[in-house]
Formats: C-alpha cells, sequence, structure tokens
C-alpha cells in the first residue's frame, strides 16, 4: 500500500480528527448556555456585527443559507436573534440580536476561558495553530 494512501498521512483526516475533538470539548461547555456549536459561531458574529446580513454570516463561516436559515430560526425561536428584511432591499435579511442574546455574551466568556483550559497549551501556540489554520483555509479559499 502506497504511504500516501494510509489514513494516518492524510492531512485532511488531522483536520478533520481536530475539528470533531474541538466541537467535543465546546459541547459541555456550551450545554450550559442552551447552544450548540454552530448557534455559537453566530453568536460570536454578531457580538461583533450586531444586524449582520446572513449572506455576511454565510460568508464569515463558510456556510450556504440552506444551513443557516434553519440554524438562524432556531436561534430566533429561542430569543436570541430576531431576523428582519431591510427596508431599502426586502431581499436583504439581517439579524439582530436580542436583549437576551446581547446578554448572552457575559456568561460565553466563560465557555472561551474553559475551552482555553481543556486545550492545555500557550496562549502563543493557540495563536500560531490558529494563524496557520487561518492561512490554510486561505489557500484552499484561493485567496492568497
Amino acid at each position: 500500500m502506497s504511504e500516501h494512501l494510509r489514513l494516518d498521512n492524510q492531512l485532511c483526516f488531522a483536520v478533520h480528527a481536530a475539528s470533531r475533538a474541538i466541537v467535543a470539548a465546546y459541547q459541555p461547555l456550551l450545554e450550559v448556555l442552551e447552544i450548540t456549536y454552530p448557534q455559537y459561531l453566530v453568536l460570536l458574529i454578531l457580538w461583533e456585527e450586531d444586524g449582520a446580513r446572513v449572506s455576511r454570516i454565510g460568508e464569515r463561516l463558510f456556510l450556504d443559507s440552506a444551513t443557516l436559515t434553519p440554524l438562524l430560526k432556531r436561534l430566533e425561536k429561542r430569543g436570541l436573534v430576531e431576523r428582519r428584511r431591510n427596508a431599502e432591499d426586502e431581499r436583504v435579511v439581517e439579524i439582530f440580536l436580542t436583549a437576551s442574546g446581547k446578554r448572552l455574551k457575559k456568561k460565553a466568556l466563560d465557555v472561551a476561558e474553559g475551552f482555553f483550559c481543556k486545550l492545555q497549551t500557550s496562549h502563543r501556540e493557540a495563536e500560531r495553530l490558529r494563524e496557520e489554520l487561518k492561512g490554510l483555509t486561505s489557500r484552499l479559499h484561493g485567496r492568497v
């Protein structure tokens, strides 16, 4: 068998396995907030850009609207966000945090700290790894 075709030699599998481990590490931290990992990612964007367009959220998370729309509907049902049509262009949907969604931000600080503790690495090493992964993503999307 070619060494190039061994599962343990595949970068894609190493990234996949790491991604699943990251989501699993976040799960108990997010249970306290009663949100899922994808919902957490959406809220992170909205805590930066309240009123972001659905298209903008999709771009940042690399998700299409078919995946994003049900996720946003669940957040709206929970009372964390509100979807509004843009007054100038009704085709555009913007997502706004509710008061509950804004309050959740303070509790989410514990999530970030809890994950870093589980990571068991230095801030410098975590930053280096994050930047390498962002570079990999950019190259694969042809943005270099």
